[in-house]
């Protein structure tokens, strides 16, 4: 089968927008086919809050993801969960006040794909690493443009309650 014969990719992107400006970002990434790999999640009974248990997979992405405004110093993970097959991450693209200011090795004007990029192929290579698997991610990933501060409520609000609404979420199988 010839490159130009495979199905075109619909852009997810917002053309003619700049993902390495001052903002905020809801960013969904999925694991591949949807494996729960990540975390185990136990429904609580009653009034018993939900119990979401990392499994090595998941604290490698956890550590990842919490070592990203190291790695770029105008990067912030505000608000995150890892889910069995997915993770829900706030991220801040602040404006750089000092162009010496970041990481070196690092992009000064990183995208937010370039941070994504980065951190699923950090992730992926440190898991096969110490735990074999094929496949940990899926290609791409979801964003939303954080426009306002009631969508960053509402977005940080479905972040907090995601585990105990997993049997109802749409990723849930």
């Amino acid at each position: 089968m010839k490159s130009n014969d495979l199905p075109k990719r619909k852009p997810t992107r917002l053309k003619n927008y700049d993902y390495s400006s001052h903002g905020a970002y809801f960013v969904t990434i999925c694991t591949h086919n949807r494996k729960q790999i990540l975390s185990h999640i136990t429904v609580g009974q009653g009034l018993a809050p939900a119990e979401n248990e990392l499994t090595a997979y998941g604290k490698i992405a956890e550590e990842q993801l919490l070592n990203l405004g190291k790695r770029y110093a105008n990067i912030k993970i505000d608000k995150y969960v890892i889910m069995p097959n997915h993770i829900h991450i706030i991220v801040l693209i602040e404006n750089y006040p000092d162009k010496s200011d970041y990481t070196a090795g690092a992009s000064p004007c990183p995208t937010l794909s370039d941070v994504i990029c980065t951190y699923k192929s950090l992730t992926a290579r440190l898991c096969k690493k110490v735990y074999p698997v094929e496949r940990i991610f899926q290609n791409s990933f979801h964003d939303h443009i954080i426009r306002n501060e009631k969508d960053y409520e509402k977005i940080w609000e479905y972040i907090e309650n995601n585990p105990c609404k997993w049997e109802n979420d749409c990723f849930f199988e």
